[in-house]
């Protein structure tokens, strides 16, 4: 049950980046023992308001009262110290550290000796990642676990702390069911001890399994605030869009018959460490078929794709033919130039560079085709990107600006572009719509139906079970590194999916 009296008072605060309004006067309220669902299409403003709260971001106008004395934080720590704890969309992890040193990061303990504690602190990790049924070594490197593991590790960060204030940020982008449902679990015992929750996600059916309140966000401003259980189906998604603006929840890829055979990998296997992660997976995907991927974490869903592109350890045995014409896909390099491409989970980390222009990563994987001598033609690069940011719907002031400077959705059109302009005969997707809003990945979908009817094959791995039901010809469903079993369109439902993914 929430309290009578906010935790957390927002009052028409605003913030501007040079001439752009990010946040138009703001006001929203956040109770304890309430889950307060913040929705908002990308670059609605979510990020900057969750920064500010967080102290991460301050020079805002307005003003926020927290606990019932206005929010004066020096930054992000001391708004920890105090009760705030943000779970972030971007995972805030090293790589290089471990497990255990992540989940400590910047307030280790330390003994009456001045010395650290790795005792205490490996008894409260494991505590920690008990309740999150984390099953990874405390001092294995985070860059070597998958990135739904690492989503846990950052959640697991945040939970240490005994917070007044939760702030998740699309904290199940990377989760799959089971996963999600047991950070559902937390959170409502979060509720049960008090806690405001500040909840953002673009999965609109969480909305009825956790929230109290539902507030949307649209071009910096609150447009509209109510109880859960007044929202009617539908308006949520109506209300994080203009006017004149469609919002629809159904997909629109359409049914086609796949043509001939286009990929045949046999005996692909990959390791990682002394840990296979595939075993001698056969497949094959024909032209204008779209092929999808679904396990739980560890089921090797993931490091099939980035095998298969050569930027995973490839095992002996493995033989892939295009066309029906032996490839060597035994490196990102020679895989593009055969005709994959691959768009991974983690476009910041490794899908974009993110201080270089919106132009020059949109010819990444194209450098080719604007290259003479070994020097790039600007020239002709820089009308490419104006006509693929035009071509995609990329929404950017200038294709000279930094990419990382354009919100998610914009960010991993991006992404898409940049491998549809190589070329492609096949494209491999590993989780395509994350972290993206409702109308963005409308915009995948679109794209994913164009190139099937343009015949070009396409992998596809998500943690949205439902997503592939509705996108996918096929379904392979991958169970500790072995294909588990193959659901055509029409056999597939989500309990078919999980039931084959578990089975012992």
């Amino acid at each position: 049950m929430s309290s009578s009296s906010p935790l957390v008072q927002v009052k028409k605060v605003s913030k501007s980046f040079g001439t752009n309004r990010v946040l138009d006067e703001v006001t929203l309220d956040l109770f304890p023992g309430e889950v307060h669902v913040l929705a908002g299409g990308n670059g609605a403003g979510k990020s900057t308001l969750i920064n500010i709260l967080s102290a991460s971001l301050g020079g805002y106008e307005g003003s926020i009262t927290y606990d019932g004395s206005p929010a004066q934080f020096s930054g992000p720590l001391e708004a920890v110290r105090r009760g705030i704890s943000v779970v972030h969309q971007e995972l805030s992890l090293v790589p290089s550290m471990t497990v255990l040193e992540n989940l400590f990061l910047g307030e280790m303990h330390s003994t009456k000796a001045g010395l650290l504690n790795w005792r205490r602190m490996r008894l409260e990790a494991q505590e920690i990642l008990g309740r999150l049924q984390v099953k990874a070594p405390m001092d294995a490197q985070v860059e070597t676990l998958p990135i739904a593991t690492q989503q846990l590790i950052e959640i697991g960060k945040a939970l240490r702390h005994e917070a007044k204030l939760m702030i998740f940020d699309e904290p199940t982008s990377a989760l799959n069911t089971q996963e999600t449902d047991r950070l559902f679990e937390l959170i409502r015992e979060l509720k049960q001890k008090g806690c405001a929750i500040l909840y953002v996600s673009h999965r609109m059916d969480e909305y009825s399994r956790i929230a109290d309140r539902v507030s949307v966000l649209r071009d910096g401003k609150i447009v509209e605030s109510r109880p859960a259980v007044k929202w009617r189906p539908g308006e949520i998604a109506r209300s994080m869009v203009a006017e004149g603006t469609q919002a629809d929840d159904a997909l629109f890829v359409k049914i086609v018959g796949p043509g001939a055979p286009l990929l045949a990998a046999t005996g692909l296997s990959a390791r990682s460490g002394r840990k296979m992660t595939v075993r001698g997976v056969d497949l094959t995907l024909h032209e204008g078929e779209v092929l999808g991927l679904a396990g739980l974490e560890g089921s090797g869903a993931s490091e099939l794709l980035w095998t298969l592109f050569g930027a995973g350890r490839q095992e002996p045995g493995l033989a892939v033919r295009l066309q029906d014409q032996r490839i060597d896909t035994s490196s990102p390099d020679r895989s593009i130039r055969a005709g994959l491409g691959l768009v991974t989970n983690d476009r910041k980390a490794n899908g974009l560079i993110l201080h270089a222009a919106v132009r020059e990563n949109l010819i990444l994987a194209s450098l080719r085709k604007y290259t003479k001598r070994g020097f790039v033609s600007n020239a002709r690069a820089k009308k490419a990107g104006s006509a693929l940011c035009t071509e995609f719907g990329v929404k950017a002031k200038s294709p000279e600006m930094a990419v990382g400077e354009l919100s998610g959705g914009n960010q991993q059109k991006v992404v898409l572009a940049k491998w549809r302009h190589s070329d492609p005969k096949v494209l491999l997707l590993d989780e395509p719509t994350r972290g993206i809003d409702v109308n963005a990945k409308q915009e995948v979908y679109r794209l994913i139906e164009k190139w099937k009817s343009e015949g070009i094959g396409i992998l596809v791995h998500s943690s949205d079970i439902q997503e592939l039901i509705d996108l996918c010809d096929r379904i392979l469903v991958m169970r500790q590194g072995v294909v588990a079993a193959e659901l055509k369109r029409g056999e597939a439902t989500q309990e078919s999916v999980i039931q084959a993914a578990v089975r012992a």
